[in-house]
This record gives structure tokens, sequence and C-alpha cells, in this order.
């Protein structure tokens, strides 16, 4: 009797062990810790954005207190002011302002031209209009920046097929009137400022697109109806209701095609002229000079730049829209 009892099986049940017994053990652990779970998961990404990319950016500032010796070509690693005295003179001045103005006539040539985009997509196209509308602005983007720049330079150049259309509409004489005016000017539209405008445009136009798209979205249509029974004109309800609200939006893209203007170098190298801008002033300091230094205090500026438009753009309710 007490041996058959010794021999039948327990009423414990069986613990199974194995994957997916470790698996549930996991998972009940990070259940039961929460922070635990949300170190794991954000981690990484700090980890990397406060190591790799700030810290790339606070030796970038520090290099800038650093200057380089004009005897021994070699950079002395003691802080000093002595390279920002070197930065802020008329001609560096001047290509700060050159590059800030080029970034601010392409935002807001980019939000004229995208807003009636973005209100037709928001609030007349159809869903397979708006998925094409969708498709022509995303396109561009699949191709490469590189391709896309050179390819306007062959299409703005004197031999291009803009030069050829324009002749044919016997307009040529009025495109060398445009490319003789002193500023904007040039030999031809592929270097010249205006076909640098063009460029910028063009690159840069989709991310002021989706950003005012997104906030027309929101927009309930019970204001506009709201607006139209209070009497007021569609003029009006475009001016004090729907404007206002999509302003942040329109703030929001402004952020991507202000940055991307002020720092960018490859259309400035491509379409410019003697004239620098930041991007390529930090090329040729860098590259040439290897007057790294002066080249860090360069990026500094459009740095410090973004930082005050960002400050103006939280204000402005701008993250909303992102």
């Amino acid at each position: 009797m007490t041996e058959a009892i010794s021999q039948a099986p327990s009423s414990q049940p069986v613990r199974p062990v194995g994957p997916a017994s470790l698996g549930r053990r996991l998972s009940t652990l990070l259940y039961l810790r929460p922070r635990l779970t949300l170190a794991l998961l954000l981690g990484p990404p700090l980890l990397w954005l406060v190591v790799v990319y700030q810290g790339a950016l606070l030796a970038l500032v520090l290099q800038s207190f650093f200057h380089l010796d004009s005897f021994t070509g070699q950079v002395v690693r003691r802080l000093t002011l002595e390279t920002y005295r070197d930065l802020l003179t008329s001609a560096n001045m001047e290509i700060f302002a050159r590059t800030a103005g080029m970034a601010a006539a392409v935002t807001l040539a980019a939000a004229l031209l995208a807003f009636p985009l973005a209100y037709y997509m928001a609030r007349y196209a159809s869903a397979r209009v708006k998925a094409a509308l969708y498709l022509a602005v995303l396109l561009p983007l699949w191709s490469s920046y590189l391709v896309r720049v050179y390819a306007w330079k062959l299409i703005l150049a004197k031999e291009g097929i803009l030069h050829w259309f324009l002749a044919q509409l016997h307009l040529e004489s009025l495109l060398n009137a445009i490319l003789g005016l002193p500023v904007i000017g040039g030999p031809s539209l592929s270097v010249s400022f205006l076909g640098m405008f063009l460029v910028f445009v063009y690159v840069w136009l989709p991310y002021m697109v989706l950003p005012i798209q997104a906030a027309l979205e929101r927009v309930p249509r019970s204001l506009l109806e709201a607006s139209g029974d209070l009497g007021a004109h569609p003029g009006e309800t475009f001016r004090h209701v729907t404007l206002p609200l999509v302003f942040p939006g329109v703030v929001a893209g402004s952020i991507f095609t202000f940055s991307l203007t002020l720092g960018d170098f490859v259309v400035p190298y491509s379409l410019g002229n003697s004239s620098y801008f930041i991007g390529q002033a930090v090329l040729s300091l860098q590259g040439t000079a290897w007057n790294i230094p002066l080249a860090a205090a360069f990026t500094v500026v459009p740095m410090l730049i973004m930082a005050f438009y960002l400050v103006g753009a939280r204000r402005l309710g701008a993250f909303d829209a992102l």
C-alpha cells in the first residue's frame, strides 16, 4: 500500500522549462517593473542621442573656442575668444546675412506655393486625386539629392531646356534683363542667386506642403460652417478662422525649409558664384585652409539662429503641427 502511494503521480503541476517559460517570466518581470521597461526602451536611443549627437555638437562648440596659430598652422587647444574675434568681420557678416536672407526668401516662397496645393488636397481633392498629389509631392524625394541638384544645373544652363523654351517664346531679352540685375543676376540661371533660389524652393517644397496639409486636415469643418452661419464671407472665414488655425503648420514647415537652406552647401557650391554661403565657408575652412576652430565657429552661428527660431516657433504652437 505504501509503495503504491509512493508511485502515485504527484498532484503538483509540472512547470514547463523552455523558451516559452522564459518568455513568460520575462514578460511578467517587465510588466511588474514599468520603470525597467521604460529604461530598456528609451535607453539605447537616448544613449545614442546624448553620447553621439549631443557629444558631437559639444565637441564642435568646444573646438570653436580654440584657435589656429598663424605661425605654425597648428590648433592651440586653449580656451580663448580669438577665433570669434576673427569670425566677426565684415566679410563673414555678409556671408551670414546672405545665407539667412536666402533661407528667409526660400521659406516665404515655399509657403506661398505650398498653401494653395495643401488647401486643395485637404478640402477639395477626392481620395484618388489626393493620393496622386501625395505621390507627386513625395516622388522627388525618392531620387538622389545630388542628382536632382545637378539635373537642375543642366536645366538652368544657358544651353539648357529652360533657356531654349524662353527663346521660343521670344522672352530671351526679358531673361537677360533679369540676369543683368546686380544682386540676383549672373552669366546664366545656373550661376546666379536666382537659379539657386529656384532650386532651393524645388528641393525643400515637400517639407512645407506636408505640415500645412496636416494642419488643414485638423481644422474642424464645423468651425467653417459656424463662421458662414454667422454671416462671414469666405474671405473673412479664411482670414479669421482658417489661417490662424493653420499658421502653426506653416511655421512648422518653415522650420524645415529655413534650417535646411541655412546649412546646405551643395546648391550654393553647384549653382553659386564667388559669393560664399555658410556651408561653403565651412567646407573651405575645414577642407582647404584646415582652420578647424574657425570652421566650428561658423557652424555655431546657424545653430544659434535656429535656436532663436525654434523658440519663436514653439511660442507660435508649431510643434503641435508636426
